[in-house]
């Protein structure tokens, strides 16, 4: 069967570097769970080196051509094939409940919602590993006070112990991308339980960031919070200003508050 077509709506950039794949899928501990998801995985440039791995591998992929090719050229994925989108698809309908980790050359069009929905299902995924747009894979593992740190930054750590793992370079691809790639690993905290109200949570790290230039005063306004927090010396600062434990701790403050 003749290769796959990359698609640009699908923002398919196909890896071509061997050793490359195979770097990424060794990023995979392997340790807390038995199978893995990959997303996106083209024509399996990355999928021939976790099927070598002792692990239950399976590829959700929407592009129907990719399908068909994965399904002609990588018999081990009999079965194993997921055709669906991953941002719209119940990983439990595979996984019923069972710990998995994710793995992807992700399309960079939708990488940042992957990681979002990857948060969703946190309770059963302890590693999440893959290729975003450098600034992307940076900005998940950044640190407070730099101005990429955000919203992405805050809620993958607070549950996730993030690393940023290597550079990849734009000839290695094909088409090559108009950016350079990074590829990182989340691997989910012992404890991943927040100790204040996880959905307040969320609302509190958005709400800030979408003022980031505002001091927390200003930004979390919409809150409604009471005249005695409002003067609490936290709330001078930015919303980059925070770690993930100031942000816990704001959290906290505002649930003693009444919200």
């Amino acid at each position: 069967m003749e290769k796959v077509k990359a698609k640009k709506h699908l923002g398919q950039h196909f890896l071509k570097d061997e050793s490359i794949a195979k770097a990424i899928a060794d990023t995979l501990s392997l340790e807390g769970y038995n199978d893995v998801l990959e997303i996106g995985p083209g024509m399996g440039v990355l999928t021939q080196y976790l099927l070598d791995k002792p692990t239950n591998t399976y590829v959700i992929e929407i592009d129907t051509e990719s399908v068909a090719y994965l399904d002609a050229n990588y018999p081990k994925l009999k079965d194993k094939i997921i055709s669906k989108d991953f941002l719209k698809y119940d990983v439990n309908e595979i996984f019923e409940g069972k710990q998995f980790a994710i793995i992807g050359n992700f399309p960079y069009n939708i990488s940042t919602q992957i990681v979002f929905r990857t948060l969703e299902f946190r309770h059963q995924i302890p590693e999440f590993s893959g290729m975003f747009q450098k600034e992307v894979a940076e900005r998940i593992c950044e640190k407070k006070g730099s101005k990429t740190y955000g919203i992405l930054s805050v809620l993958a750590q607070a549950f996730y112990d993030a690393e940023y793992l290597f550079t990849v370079d734009e000839h290695v691809f094909n088409p090559p991308p108009k950016v350079k790639s990074g590829v990182m690993r989340l691997r989910r905290k012992e404890d991943y339980s927040l100790p204040c109200g996880e959905k307040l949570f969320f609302t509190v790290v958005k709400t800030a960031f979408q003022q980031r230039r505002k001091t927390l005063r200003n930004s979390l306004k919409t809150l409604n919070l009471s005249d005695n927090l409002r003067e609490d010396k936290v709330l001078d600062l930015r919303p980059e200003q925070l770690s993930v434990e100031d942000f816990i701790a704001l959290t906290q403050k505002i649930e003693a508050d009444g919200i």
